[in-house]
């Protein structure tokens, strides 16, 4: 057993609507790898249990499963005043996805909670009037900066940005002090993009952060 292994034995399992959309995932799509998972799908229905958010946008939806796990959450303030009205909003660029995200929703029970948005998201970001309490974004690793920006000024002061990947499999180690104009010219896009915004993030005044060691890595940061 690795630690991985060890690490989804100790956490709440799969609710049996989670596991069918595990399941669609790896038999109808080219990369299952990109799925948020067990471990990480409990920690972000976790966030919500604590945090109790109305609005919720999500930036890459893949097959919905993160999606589902956010309001999976809901239901832990589903009977109070608070949660009237309480709704994700994801937005997925790939089109081809589409009939499968929307079968998983109905699959989860909660597709009336979840509203889903096929385009590039920084187009329809500034087109949806609401205010977040929690972001959650993984999409493509070259717009993080661009996304962080349009999202922000949408983000309540105390709310929450939750940003994916930002370890990159180890490969952000390769940056040279902190410095982005040291870096390595050979790095592939995607790294210097990821690398490029922690720096950003760790830089940025108007917000406290944190970079959590899970998975491939979660920034966990609050709006000031």
């Amino acid at each position: 057993m690795n630690l991985d292994d060890y690490l989804a034995l100790h956490c709440t399992p799969e609710s049996e609507a989670l596991a069918k959309i595990n399941r669609n995932t790896h038999l109808k799509t080219l990369k299952p790898r990109m799925l948020s998972g067990k471990v990480q799908g409990r920690f972000l229905t976790m966030i919500v249990q604590m945090l109790k958010p109305n609005f919720i946008l999500e930036l890459g939806t893949f097959t919905g499963y993160s999606a589902v796990c956010m309001a999976e959450g809901f239901s832990s303030y589903n009977s109070s005043a608070h949660n009237i009205g309480a709704e994700i909003h994801t937005i997925e660029a790939n089109e081809e996805l589409e009939y499968i995200i929307k079968e998983n929703f109905e699959i989860s029970g909660f597709s009336d909670k979840i509203h889903l948005y096929i385009g590039e998201a920084k187009n329809i970001i500034p087109t949806i009037d609401k205010k977040w309490d929690l972001v959650f974004i993984d999409a493509d690793k070259e717009n993080y900066s661009l996304y962080f920006d349009l999202v922000l000024p949408y983000v309540n002061v105390g709310g929450f940005i939750l940003v994916d990947n930002v370890l990159w499999d180890g490969k952000v180690l390769q940056e040279n002090t902190g410095n982005p104009e040291k870096l390595d010219k050979k790095l592939d896009k995607k790294t210097k993009a990821i690398i490029d915004f922690n720096t950003k993030i760790m830089q940025d005044k108007n917000v406290e952060k944190m970079i959590l060691p899970l998975r491939d890595g979660i920034f966990l940061i609050r709006k000031k």
